[in-house]
């Protein structure tokens, strides 16, 4: 039977008795009432974790909680003007660092079991909360704008120098306007065997001018491809890239592209083309698990999701499910279900995500694109880490028709590749609004850069570029601004972009509405599961954000929505005068994986903060934003840089994204781990 440890304490209301299960006996060190910064310390024989001591901080006031504050602002709400009438000038830019503590192992797990029991749990979700600020902002101040339940984007100014798509066309039609839109290609200098040339990925015009020139075909490719996810299984440590993985199933796509191609007639330039779809993605014949180890047991699939279909449509091989961290409610990848992906560049750290498998198959070479989603830089953040380009379109730019997300107001579908000008096609095959978001959202029609024309550079150089420089330089290390600071100094002086100092409001406001919005329409969609006890069979780490999630209210939602019409208006703002916002997609490189973080998880709020900072607005507000590595730090992990585009603007970030990756960034490193499945297929 299992021990049990009974803590008491004094509360202004009454005095429960905790009984918290525990896994071994502890020594608890307690008074009669909680003081503030009291420590509970639980001491434990040695682990396989490698924890002795788990230490969990619950701090409290002689009253049962830190409640200064509270009562200091009792009597008057703080008002906030209207933010048409905010002053600018005024604005201070205060660094911030997430308070919450970094728990793995026994403790994380002894913390779990405290956050959902009844009383405890919300007395420490409200302490939290208090520690962030996040009462403060959402219960203690007038917000004088009306909610914005979803993104609402004003009409734009029109792109230049683009070639349009048809959203209701046929995506073989529009990757053909695609590849049109790209520069020349030369498959000699891409084929060339130079010692000299540095390391770079094949890009999906390689995979076809082999294919055309029968080089090889896409059967030979696939049994290389399989080869290579045997080998990499088998690997020490593990490291998986997919969850759910049919050799046949390949095997036989790969066999209808090969006789097309044999026919010359293949679909499209993806036919033939490798691509993994992240796990809360449907593919048909597979199961959808969104990483977890239950969801297939109530959601089943019965058809592809709309951007997967639109793939299939044009001959791309599909793969197979990608791993991410569980319910994509995570930034570092972390997964004790199915086993973490680890990062191609350093094998001791995370990839970051939740799409930690697709980054991770394209770093390796394995695939040249891969489908995720990304409702807080689930895309972006891991495309950092792993140094690959990760697109994150306007929201309701793709149909999420077919995604375990598709429901929320701050998440959308895109894609990640080795390469810019393989987003954009990738991105040409899967565009397109769903019914219901065309009526409401209106969309501009659907774009691309023209970056075979002539006209191409002059608009480029007729670009401006925003820079909020404290926010900007708030990373852990000076390599990651001063690579960026680089890039931009190359864009002004190569092509005469604009850089422009601006200034944006509320960046901690931004965060709070963000988190709010995205965990209580989380939760929304995970209500019904847990009501039939799927919620104990969740991992530690997504268990910890549920808890939080759930100690949100109606009001905090509505609250909220109207700090993102506050933020909308901001940009907006800032979008008269400039183009594009520039930021390093990451405030940190890819951090190191704990051991006792892989067999019952990690929760590192502190990490994500980090992960998270540059990442918010394109979720919260929708814009489309994309991360194109720029070089490495003293490790040798990739640095990412963003672009945050005005709204349905794709066409501008990937313009801009082109010119940094072909003559703004440093040379690309190959990942320790990486598979070369084209060339081995000649």
């Amino acid at each position: 039977m299992r021990q049990l440890a009974s803590v008491e304490g004094s509360w202004p209301w009454h005095r429960p008795s905790f009984i918290i299960p525990a896994p071994v006996k502890p020594t608890i060190i307690h008074r009669q009432s909680f003081s503030t910064s009291q420590l509970i310390f639980l001491q434990t024989p040695p682990l396989e974790y490698d924890i002795r001591f788990t230490v969990l901080h619950i701090a409290f006031d002689s009253h049962g909680f830190d409640n200064s504050e509270f009562c200091r602002k009792m009597g008057k709400k703080k008002v906030m003007l209207p933010a048409s009438e905010v002053d600018l000038t005024t604005v201070k830019y205060v660094p911030e660092k997430i308070q919450a503590p970094h728990l793995t192992g026994v403790g994380l797990q002894l913390f779990v079991k405290l956050a959902e029991a009844p009383g405890i749990g919300s007395l420490i979700m409200e302490h939290l909360k208090n520690q962030n600020r996040v009462v403060e902002m959402l219960k203690n101040t007038v917000i004088p704008e009306t909610p914005m339940f979803k993104p609402e984007f004003p009409l734009q100014d029109p792109e230049h120098c683009v070639s349009f798509l048809e959203e209701d066309g046929n995506p073989q039609d529009r990757v053909g306007v695609a590849l049109n839109c790209l520069p020349h290609y030369d498959p000699m200098s891409n084929w060339s065997s130079s010692s000299n040339v540095s390391f770079r990925y094949w890009k999906i015009r390689d995979y076809a001018h082999a294919y055309r020139s029968k080089l090889t075909t896409p059967s030979v490719v696939a049994e290389h491809f399989i080869s290579s996810m045997e080998e990499f299984d088998n690997k020490n440590p593990m490291s998986p890239l997919l969850i759910s993985f049919n050799p046949d199933e390949v095997r036989k796509q790969a066999t209808a592209s090969t006789q097309r191609f044999e026919d010359g007639n293949p679909l499209s330039i993806l036919d033939g083309i490798f691509v993994a779809i992240k796990d809360d993605i449907d593919l048909n014949h597979h199961y959808t698990k969104a990483a977890t180890t239950w969801l297939h047991e109530v959601y089943k699939v019965e058809k592809d999701a709309v951007c997967v279909s639109r793939l299939r449509s044009c001959g791309v091989i599909l793969v197979g499910k990608a791993n991410m961290h569980e319910l994509g409610l995570g930034t570092t990848g972390n997964n004790p279900n199915h086993g973490t992906t680890r990062n191609p560049h350093a094998l001791e750290r995370y990839t970051g995500g939740s799409s930690s498998g697709p980054a991770a198959i394209v770093a390796s070479g394995l695939c040249s694109a891969a489908l995720g989603t990304d409702g807080g830089g689930s895309i972006r953040i891991p495309s950092s880490l792993c140094g690959v380009v990760g697109l994150k379109t306007t929201y309701g730019r793709t149909d999420m028709r077919g995604a375990t997300c598709g429901s929320g107001t701050v998440e959308i579908i895109g894609p990640i590749t080795a390469t810019v000008e393989d987003a954009i096609l990738m991105y040409s095959a899967i565009l397109g609004a769903s019914p219901v978001d065309r009526i409401s959202l209106k969309p501009d029609k659907p774009c691309l850069p023209n970056l075979s024309s002539n006209g191409s550079l002059d608009v480029l150089g007729s670009m401006r570029l925003g820079k909020y420089t404290e926010w900007f330089n708030d990373v852990s290390s000076t390599e990651i601004s001063d690579k960026c600071e680089d890039v931009l100094n190359q864009l002004s002086i190569k092509y005469g972009c604009k850089t422009i100092e601006i200034i944006i409001p509320e960046l901690h406001e931004m965060r709070t509405a963000h988190i709010v919005s995205i965990g209580s329409e989380s939760l929304s969609s995970l209500n019904p599961d847990f009501e039939n006890g799927y919620g104990s069979r969740l991992t530690y780490d997504t268990r910890t954000n549920l808890a939080l999630f759930r100690s949100f209210s109606a009001s905090d939602y509505v609250a909220a929505q109207r700090l993102r019409r506050r933020i909308m208006y901001y940009h907006m703002e800032i979008f008269k005068n400039v183009d594009v916002i520039v930021t390093p997609t990451t405030g940190m490189t890819a951090p190191i994986i704990p051991p006792s973080a892989l067999a019952v998880g990690e929760s590192n709020l502190q990490v994500s903060g980090n992960l998270m900072r540059f990442i918010i607005a394109a979720n919260l507000l929708g814009l489309p934003a994309i991360s194109v590595p720029v070089g490495y730090d003293k490790d040798g992990l990739p640095i990412g840089i963003q672009l945050i585009g005005r709204p349905w603007c794709e066409a501008s970030i990937l313009r801009l994204a082109a010119a940094i990756e072909e003559n703004c960034s440093s040379p690309k490193k190959k990942p320790l781990q990486f598979y070369d499945i084209l060339k081995k297929g000649h």
